[in-house]
């Protein structure tokens, strides 16, 4: 039992937490490790959409895109694979929203 325990503790000592970001003006992914620490980090801007003054729209799509491309940039810069992410925290624009049409599971117009 002790050494099925101290294997669990060992394996989760190497688990991280990945952080997702999405801004205002980009994407960003950032790793943690168990102590807080920052192992690695990523970040893309992406194409503002101005359709009136005072206004700003943003492509779901390139969102996306955009939030698995700097996850999987910071997972190769740490030099590890997916299987080491622990948790998942995703933050975002707190005023965005998306529909997405049910039967497509496509964005219905610009976030």
């Amino acid at each position: 039992t002790f050494m099925v325990t101290a294997h669990t503790t060992s394996k989760m000592q190497d688990q991280l937490i990945l952080a997702l970001d999405q801004g205002t003006t980009s994407s960003r992914a950032i790793l943690f490790n168990r102590s807080g620490d920052i192992v690695s980090s990523a970040q893309k801007e992406f194409r503002q959409i101005y359709p009136q003054p005072g206004w700003v729209e943003h492509d779901p799509m390139e969102i996306w895109a955009g939030q698995v491309g700097v996850a999987a940039e910071a997972l190769a810069r740490a030099g590890i694979p997916g299987s080491q992410i622990a948790a998942i925290g995703i933050t975002n624009q707190r005023e965005t929203t998306v529909v997405w049409d049910r039967d497509s599971g496509q964005p219905v117009y610009n976030a």
